[in-house]
C-alpha cells in the first residue's frame, strides 16, 4: 500500500492528491466545494418539491449491499457483533418504505475498491450518494425523477455560480442538450452491440466495463440511459422482468463528455421467496440478511429507486479530471490517507 506522501509528487500532473493541508488550500478544491454546495442545495430543493422526505442514513449494520466489481465492505466490532460500514444503504431505503413512501438520503458510503482502480479517476473509498426510493413507482417513473434531478441541479449551479464554472473552463453550451431533460435510452444489448462495432470486447453478460462506458460517454452530446442489464450482473434486489427472463428492470444514467455513470437504479424485487433464490444464485448467504428478510416476509412495498454519486456529479459539473479533486478528504483505493 502507498501513503499520501508517496504520491504527493504526482499532484501537479493530476495523478494523485497532494498532502491534505496543501490539498485543502487548492483553488480547484475551493471551486469544487462551491459547486457541491449549490448542487446539494438544488438536489434537496428538487426532491422536496416532488414530495420526498429526507432521512438520515445508517452508517453501520449487520449487513450491507454486497456490491460488485471487486469492492469490499469494512468490518466493525459493534458490541462484539461483526457489523459492516455501509457500502450502500439500499436495504434500509426499502425498509423505510414501511413508513415513508417517498424518501431520500445524502448517504456516505465506504467501499474498499481494488487498488488498481486508483488511476481511473472515478473511484474513491469514501464517497456520498443522493439515494432516492419511491413506493409504487416503475423504472420509468424514477428514470424521469433522475433526469429531472440532474437537469435541475445543473441549471441551478449555472444560475448561482457561473463564474466558478467558467473559471474551471466549463462552457454553458456543452450543457444545453442536458438542460432539455430529454435523454436517449439504449438497452444493454444495444450498448454492447455498439461497442463490438468499435472493436471493444465487451461481455454481453456483464456490466459495461469502465473503458466501454467512457467510450460511449465521449460519443454523446447529452446524458443517456442504459437499461435492461443481464441477470447476474447486478444485485439480488434488482427486479427481473416478468416478460423477459434473464433481464433486469434496471438502468444507469451516463453523463456525456467521457464522465461516465452518474446514476444506477432499478425496480426492486419484493417477493420473499424470489429474493432468497436470487441471494443464493449470487452466492450470498440469506442467513446474513435475517432482519431484511424478516421485513420482506411481512411485506415491503414495491418500489423503484436510484443512487446518484455526489462526487461524480460534481466532477461532471466542474470538468475536473478525477474524483479526488472534488473531495475535501480524498481516500484513493490502495492509498493510506488521513
Amino acid at each position: 500500500m502507498l501513503h499520501t506522501d508517496d504520491i504527493a509528487s504526482n499532484a501537479a500532473d493530476g495523478n494523485g492528491p497532494a498532502p491534505l493541508g496543501e490539498h485543502l488550500r487548492s483553488p480547484s478544491l475551493r471551486a469544487a466545494m462551491s459547486v457541491q454546495q449549490e448542487a446539494l442545495y438544488a438536489a434537496r430543493e428538487f426532491l422536496r418539491s416532488h414530495g420526498f422526505t429526507e432521512l438520515l442514513p445508517p452508517l453501520v449494520g449487520p449487513v450491507t449491499d454486497p456490491g460488485g466489481r471487486g469492492a469490499k465492505a469494512l468490518d466493525v466490532d459493534y458490541y462484539g457483533e461483526p457489523y459492516k460500514l455501509m457500502t450502500s444503504a439500499i436495504l434500509y431505503k426499502q425498509a423505510s418504505l414501511r413508513g415513508f413512501g417517498k424518501l431520500f438520503y445524502i448517504a456516505p458510503n465506504v467501499r474498499v475498491e481494488p487498488p488498481e482502480t486508483a488511476g481511473t479517476g472515478r473511484h474513491l473509498v469514501e464517497f456520498h450518494q443522493i439515494d432516492v426510493e419511491m413506493a409504487g413507482a416503475s423504472r420509468d417513473d424514477v428514470m424521469e425523477i433522475a433526469a429531472g434531478l440532474l437537469a435541475h441541479v445543473t441549471a441551478r449551479v449555472w444560475e448561482t455560480v457561473p463564474e466558478v464554472l467558467r473559471g474551471l473552463g466549463r462552457d454553458e453550451l456543452s450543457f444545453a442538450e442536458l438542460l432539455t431533460g430529454k435523454f436517449d435510452v439504449h438497452t444493454h444489448e444495444e450498448a454492447v452491440g455498439r461497442l463490438h462495432g468499435q472493436g471493444h470486447g465487451q461481455s454481453a453478460d456483464a456490466e459495461i466495463d469502465w473503458a466501454g462506458e467512457e467510450a460511449l460517454s465521449r460519443q454523446a452530446d447529452r446524458p443517456f440511459f442504459i437499461t435492461d442489464y443481464p441477470k447476474g450482473s447486478r444485485g439480488f434486489y434488482d427486479r427481473e422482468a416478468p416478460d423477459r427472463p434473464g433481464t433486469l428492470r434496471n438502468f444507469d444514467l451516463i453523463a456525456h463528455g467521457g464522465y461516465g455513470e452518474l446514476v444506477s437504479g432499478s425496480e426492486r424485487e419484493t417477493d420473499y421467496a424470489t429474493i432468497v433464490t436470487r441471494m443464493r444464485e449470487s452466492g450470498e448467504n440469506p442467513a446474513k440478511y435475517a432482519w431484511y428478510l424478516s421485513l420482506a416476509r411481512e411485506g415491503i412495498p414495491a418500489s423503484s429507486g436510484f443512487g446518484m454519486g455526489v462526487q461524480r456529479l460534481v466532477r461532471f459539473l466542474t470538468g475536473l479530471d478525477a474524483l479526488w479533486q472534488v473531495s475535501a478528504y480524498p481516500k484513493l483505493p490502495g492509498v493510506i490517507a488521513p
